[in-house]
């Protein structure tokens, strides 16, 4: 499988999660749309799954990757330096990379075990966010002169009880290796209600890791980042729990 890894944040296009047994018009440009026009609900889920990308291009727009940059003015006017190795700006970037990469991954999984086009969109929508503000994140530490991995443990900007990383999971809300090999054996329904579980978990997790930068953060910039994270991974959070209870199941237990 592939990892969407776009140099510079390049968005992704619907086209990207078509599958040999699907058309590739998720924003429905091409043909009917993916739900039943009965249903009052549906136009109103989907305006819920496309604004977190949005929001994600607008915080990029509108903030601009210079003022990360060592030399870089801030909206105050003051000279921003580049942050040290061992900063939380620095750790944050690195972690929340890492953290995105999965969820990508498992969003690149249900496209391929599912039909429904709810699922499939939400996973585009998760994709192509995640992999915009990675491609950011991971392009801010080498505008910085800093390297994109670290021998410190995961969070440790945090200041945190270490996490017990075990079988491919590093960070809080990572699914485990056996999880991501469970899910890829799943299809229809179960793998629709798995890939929700996961997604809940690592959700949580990322907008805990998140918010925990947003407390400590030395560059507005990129706490913007990290707040408009909290904000839109909280909301799909929600919307995920909803879908859960269509299917009659709800989010995995919190150990």
């Amino acid at each position: 499988m592939t990892a969407a890894q776009p140099p510079g944040g390049e968005a992704l296009t619907p086209d990207d999660l078509a599958g040999p047994d699907m058309p590739a018009a998720l924003d429905d440009t091409d043909g009917p749309a993916p739900w039943d026009e009965a249903s009052p609900a549906a136009p109103r889920r989907r305006r819920t799954l496309w604004w977190p990308a949005a929001l994600a291009a607008a915080v990029a727009l509108c903030l601009g990757v210079p003022a990360l940059v060592a030399g870089g003015s801030s909206a105050s006017g003051s000279v921003t330096a580049a942050p040290a190795s061992d900063s939380p700006d620095a750790g944050f970037a690195r972690d929340m990379a890492t953290h995105h990469q999965q969820a990508i991954d498992m969003s690149f999984i249900i496209r391929d075990r599912t039909s429904n086009a709810e699922v499939r969109g939400l996973a585009f929508d998760i994709i192509n966010t995640q992999a915009n503000q990675r491609g950011m994140l991971m392009g801010w530490l080498s505008q910085w002169g800093l390297s994109q991995s670290s021998s410190a443990a995961p969070m440790a900007w945090m200041k945190m009880t270490p996490y017990p990383a075990h079988d491919g999971s590093l960070m809080p809300g990572m699914a485990t290796n056996t999880q991501l090999a469970q899910l890829q054996q799943l299809s229809g329904t179960a793998a629709e209600v798995f890939y929700l579980q996961l997604m809940v978990q690592h959700h949580t997790g990322g907008a805990a890791m998140a918010q925990g930068y947003v407390d400590v953060a030395k560059n507005p910039v990129e706490k913007a980042l990290a707040q408009s994270m909290v904000t839109a991974q909280t909301s799909e959070i929600q919307l995920m729990t909803s879908m859960l209870a269509e299917r009659g199941a709800k989010p995995l237990p919190t150990s």
